[in-house]
C-alpha cells in the first residue's frame, strides 16, 4: 500500500480552495437534501486526500480505492469531475496534467496492461501466463484501457479552449502513447494472425483454476474473424469478453480517434493512421453490432464475433451501452440508442435486477451477479437520463442505497443494501459527483 514520503509516494496535501468552492455551491443547492449533500462532499474529497499520490518524478497516481494500484481506467473517470474547477486553478490542472503524464508513461510501458504499479516492485498477478513486468500490477487487455487517458487528455485540452499550451508539460508523452495506441489498435484489427498478446490466469479467487479469467485457445482468445474492428480480451469489468468485439468499446475507440484527429491535425502521420482506423471501426460496427429485437427493435449487440454470434446484455461498467452518449457516440435521443436503452433496462439484460431498494444493471464481475446492481451503473443511468426528473430519481436511489456509510460501493444487494462489495471504490463515489454535478447544470462549459 501507498503510504509515506519514505516511500518515495506523497499525498497532495489539503483540499485546494478550488474544490472546497464546487463543494460549497452543491452543498448550498442541497439545503433541503443534507445526506444527499454529505456523499458529495465525501466523494468529491475521497480522490484528492486519499488516492492521489505524488511519485519521485511529479508525476501522479492514483490509487482506484482499496487495491494498491493504479488502472488507466479508474484512474481517468476518477478525475474527470476535477476538470470542472481545474480551468482557473493552476494547481489543479498540473496534478490532472502530471497524471495523464503518468498514464501515458504506463502505456508506453506496456499497451496491453490495464493497470500498475508505483514502481517495478512487482507487485499485482505476478502468476498470469503473459508478458508481465516488474511494473505491471495486472495485465489484462482492454480497449477502454487505452481509451480513457486520451479521453481525458482530450477533455483538458477542450477545457482550456483548445489551447496549445495547455498540453505543453505532457505533449511529447501524449505523442508517442498515441502513436503507441494506433500501432496496438492497428494490429489488433488482425488478432489471431498479427497479435503477440495471451492471457491465461492459473491461480483464481478462492483458489480456484481460473478460468473465468482465462481466454480460451491457450491465451489467444475465442474465435473470431476480422470484422474491422478491434479485438479486447476484456471488458471495463476485467471479466473476460464472451465474444471479442466489443461494442461499447468499439463505441469509446470512435470517439477517442475524433479527439486525436482534432487534437493533432498537424501530425499527418497520427491523422492518417487514426483516419484508417475511424473508418474500419465505423464499418464494421454498421456492419456487425446491429440486431433486430422482437420487442425492442434495432438494438446495438453488446459483443459479436464476426462468426454470426451476437450477446445482448449491457455491464455496470463503463464504456457500456448504456453510456454511449455520455461517451459522445450518439446523441441520447438517437432512435437506435433509445431502444437498446429500453432492452438493456429490463429483464432482456440477464444483468438487470429489481429489488425491494433498487433496480439497474450489474455485472458478472461481482459474486453472486443475481440482484446485486452496481453504483456506477446507476449514475450512468442518470447522466444519460433526458429528464431532470430521472436524473434525480437516480440520487435518491443512490443516497437510498449507501448503507448508512455516506459512500457509493462497488455493488449492493436490492434486497438489503448493507450487503455490498467494496467499501471503498473512489471511481464509484466521483460517479455519483459527476452525476450531482450535471444535476446542478454545473458544467465543463460554464
Amino acid at each position: 500500500m501507498l503510504t509515506h514520503a519514505a516511500d518515495g509516494y506523497q499525498k497532495l496535501g489539503k483540499i485546494p480552495p478550488s474544490i472546497e468552492a464546487v463543494i460549497q455551491q452543491v452543498e448550498n443547492a442541497l439545503k433541503d437534501h443534507p445526506k444527499l449533500a454529505q456523499i458529495f462532499r465525501n466523494g468529491y474529497t475521497d480522490t484528492y486526500e486519499k488516492t492521489m499520490f505524488r511519485l519521485e518524478d511529479g508525476s501522479i497516481f492514483v490509487l482506484t480505492g482499496d487495491i494498491p494500484a493504479m488502472w488507466l481506467r479508474d484512474s481517468s473517470a476518477q478525475i474527470i469531475p476535477y476538470l470542472i474547477p481545474a480551468k482557473n486553478d493552476p494547481q489543479l490542472a498540473s496534478v490532472i496534467a502530471g497524471l495523464i503524464k503518468r498514464q501515458c508513461a504506463n502505456i508506453l510501458l506496456d499497451p496491453y496492461a490495464n493497470a500498475f504499479n508505483a514502481a517495478p516492485n512487482n507487485h499485482g498477478h505476478r502468476r498470469d501466463k503473459t508478458a508481465m513486468s516488474p511494473w505491471v500490477w495486472e495485465r489484462k487487455y482492454e480497449i477502454d484501457s487505452l481509451c480513457y487517458p486520451l479521453h481525458l487528455a482530450s477533455l483538458f485540452w477542450k477545457r482550456f479552449d483548445k489551447d496549445p499550451l495547455a498540453l505543453d508539460s505532457f505533449r511529447n508523452e501524449l505523442i508517442a502513447a498515441v502513436e503507441k495506441v494506433l500501432d496496438v489498435w492497428t494490429i489488433e484489427l488482425n488478432h489471431d494472425t498479427q497479435s503477440p498478446y495471451r492471457f491465461q490466469r492459473i491461480q483464481g479467487p478462492l483458489g480456484l483454476l481460473a478460468f473465468i479469467d482465462s481466454l480460451p485457445r491457450k491465451g489467444l482468445g475465442a474465435k473470431c474473424v476480422p470484422t474491422g474492428m478491434i479485438w479486447s480480451g476484456f471488458r471495463p469489468s476485467d471479466d473476460k469478453c464472451v465474444y471479442p468485439y466489443l461494442i461499447p468499446s468499439e463505441m469509446f475507440a470512435v470517439v477517442v480517434l475524433k479527439d486525436i484527429i482534432e487534437m493533432f491535425d498537424d501530425q499527418d502521420f497520427i491523422i492518417e493512421k487514426a483516419r484508417s482506423l475511424f473508418t474500419s471501426i465505423e464499418s464494421g460496427i454498421d456492419q456487425y453490432a446491429f440486431y433486430k429485437h422482437p420487442t425492442y427493435g434495432q438494438v446495438y449487440a453488446f459483443e459479436v464475433d464476426g462468426l454470426g454470434h451476437q450477446l445482448l446484455m449491457d455491464d455496470a461498467n463503463v464504456p457500456s451501452l448504456l453510456s454511449a452518449p455520455y461517451l459522445g457516440y450518439c446523441e441520447i435521443t438517437d432512435p437506435i440508442y433509445q431502444n437498446t436503452r429500453k432492452m438493456i433496462l429490463s429483464a432482456a439484460n440477464p444483468f438487470y435486477f429489481e429489488g425491494k431498494f433498487g433496480k439497474g444493471i450489474g455485472s458478472r464481475h461481482t459474486f453472486p451477479a443475481k440482484n446485486r446492481i452496481w453504483h456506477i451503473a446507476l449514475s450512468m443511468q442518470g447522466m444519460t437520463a433526458e429528464t431532470k426528473e430521472e436524473k434525480w430519481d437516480m440520487l435518491r436511489m443512490l443516497a437510498q442505497t449507501d448503507a448508512d456509510t455516506g459512500y457509493m460501493h462497488e455493488s449492493f444487494d436490492v434486497n438489503n443494501p448493507k450487503h455490498y462489495t467494496r467499501p471503498w471504490f473512489s471511481w464509484a463515489n466521483m460517479m455519483y459527483c459527476h452525476l450531482m454535478l450535471d444535476y446542478l447544470d454545473i458544467k465543463m462549459d460554464s
